[in-house]
């Protein structure tokens, strides 16, 4: 027996497996094993009719079943499944493991994504969980040899296969058409978790959205915008800052009522907080957009935000000058005609490692920002903030007062106490954070009047229910994602320019606010005027009777 013989006899032999049954094969385990998170939501919402869920696992394999068979085809079959599979046990790691919904925004937020953040989501358990639901199934379809019928028979057999396969789902679906009709109307989370439809889906509307967006042509707005002649005017310059939070959920702001003193040094500032404050959305790249447009959350969506010019194009117009310094993902496109200064690139080794830095990195650049001054100013200084899922890295050790708390990106190796010992950790930071601005506005008080106002993009969620993280649709997001801190500080001289009283307020603080009062606030507190702004939705203008009448 020659050398080469004996290689061939030792191999393991590849079945045969014709491509119908193969198609079969991987449907059902894509129905059985990587929807995990679909099928605890349907035995929730329909364990009351035991054969509607046996119906609907009979729908759903069927409805697999047949699209997969339609790419059965020779060099198409293995492609296809391969793709499949990976993208089905990637898409439910993080559905199963977070309860995140792979919907439209959720890609857009996963392609906006930097090395740093990503890395963090990269834990031994998302690779064991590839490794056991993706490769080992993949090598296994590479593995098998695949039968091909005749083209003539091969066309007949799937064409009949498909029908079938309808005709199951339909039949299947319809016996139980009114449990699922309601199940889907009350629970409209249900048909969001199916993988891999809804992740592929939804991939493919980002990539026909961002080639419409690419071709946009961002509208002006308020060419007319000027400044109007403070109020007792002491002739120094006006400066706001806005600091756009990240992740910070209201709940754990002891500002608001919560139980852990998370807020020492901000409670002894002389601030407004507003604890009623809403999100336009549960995700970065939907919430900052939104959150410096002229709409509001009801008539805001990405393309039009992308479309139109916002708050600091309205700014520039007036003539103030406008700048954005970012330690996040970057603007969302909010930023790309000021000037911008990315500083999470940064190396600075005393706030900075592995690609991304703590909000300490804003200060050496915001100090050299403030001294230089001359004019009407606004900064937005856009956070890292409570940014998850490895949060005990957004603080230094001096802020590790919340213990013990979760020292890993992997929730799921951690107690949720510990994760939220973790987060509350974050909010200390970011207390400290926001006063150390304020102070350093306050130091410089001979030379302009300055005003600060504090908004988070969205919240988060820290295992309740079985939620983590953010990016849940918005329809069905729990409040802890959409409920936000909003505070803002004004020093006297700036209160008098405005012709605001801050104790009436104070008094109003109660009342809803969202981020649909930030466009319109800010324009109220740098004087501006201008047919984009609307007094109903500025904070301060029932309180200013210049604008308030």
């Amino acid at each position: 027996m020659t050398e080469k013989q004996h290689v061939r006899k030792s191999r393991l032999p590849r079945p045969n497996i014709g491509s119908v049954t193969l198609s079969a094969i991987v449907g059902l385990y894509l129905v059985l094993f990587t929807n995990f998170t679909f099928w605890k939501k349907v035995h929730a919402y329909l364990g009351f009719e035991p054969a509607a869920v046996m119906s609907l696992y009979i729908a759903i394999t069927a409805l697999f079943v047949g699209t997969i068979t339609i790419f059965s085809a020779k060099y198409l079959i293995k492609p296809v499944l391969i793709f499949l599979i990976i993208a089905a046990a990637m898409a439910a790691w993080f559905t199963d493991s977070f309860g995140v919904v792979m919907d439209t925004d959720m890609i857009r937020n996963a392609m906006q994504t930097t090395p740093a953040e990503a890395q963090h989501l990269i834990t031994p358990g998302l690779l064991l969980h590839a490794l056991l639901f993706g490769v080992i199934p993949v090598a296994l379809v590479l593995w098998v040899r695949v039968v091909h019928r005749p083209i003539m028979q091969k066309l007949l057999w799937n064409s009949v296969t498909v029908i079938a396969c309808l005709a199951v789902f339909t039949a299947a679906a319809l016996a139980y058409s009114k449990a699922y009709t309601t199940a889907i109307r009350q629970h409209r989370d249900l048909v969001k978790t199916l993988n891999p439809v809804v992740p592929i889906v939804s991939t493919a509307k980002y990539f026909v959205q961002a080639g419409e967006e690419a071709r946009l042509v961002v509208a002006p707005l308020g060419l007319d915008a000027k400044v109007a002649t403070p109020e007792g005017s002491t002739n120094k310059p006006r400066v706001t800052i806005i600091v756009a939070g990240e992740t910070a959920r209201a709940m754990n702001f002891s500002l608001g009522g919560y139980q852990r003193e998370t807020n020492p040094e901000l409670k002894k500032q002389d601030i407004v907080y507003f604890p009623n404050a809403t999100s336009c959305g549960t995700a970065t790249a939907t919430s900052i957009p939104c959150m410096f447009s002229q709409f509001t959350r009801d008539d805001f969506d990405h393309t039009k935000g992308l479309a139109n010019e916002g708050l600091m194009d309205v700014l520039s117009h007036a003539g103030i000058d406008t700048a954005w310094f970012d330690n996040n993902t970057g603007s969302k496109g909010v930023a790309d005609r000021i000037t911008y200064i990315d500083l999470a690139k940064s190396t600075d080794a005393r706030f900075c490692a592995d690609g991304e830095c703590q909000d300490g990195i804003f200060l050496d650049k915001f100090n050299e920002w403030l001294a230089n001054v001359k004019k009407d100013s606004v900064l937005v200084l856009h956070q890292m903030g409570s940014h998850g899922p490895a949060y005990y890295l957004r603080y230094p050790e001096a802020f590790r007062k919340f213990t013990p708390e979760c020292q890993t990106a992997e929730l799921g190796n951690c107690k949720d106490s510990d994760i939220v010992n973790a987060y509350d950790n974050t909010i200390l930071y970011t207390d400290h954070f926001l006063s150390t601005i304020i102070d350093k506005l306050k130091g410089r008080s001979d030379k302009i009047e300055a005003g600060m106002i504090y908004m988070s993009d969205h919240g988060e969620s820290l295992g309740e229910n079985g939620l983590y993280l953010h990016g849940t649709p918005y329809i069905f997001a729990p409040n802890e994602q959409t409920h936000v801190p909003f505070l803002v500080w004004l020093d006297p001289d700036f209160r008098k320019s405005m012709g605001v009283d801050m104790a009436c307020v104070a008094q109003s603080r109660e009342q809803p606010t969202s981020h649909d009062n930030l466009f319109h606030s800010v324009l109220g507190m740098m004087n501006v005027t201008t047919k984009a702004y609307d007094p109903k939705l500025d904070v301060f203008a029932g309180c200013m009777p210049r604008k308030g009448s």
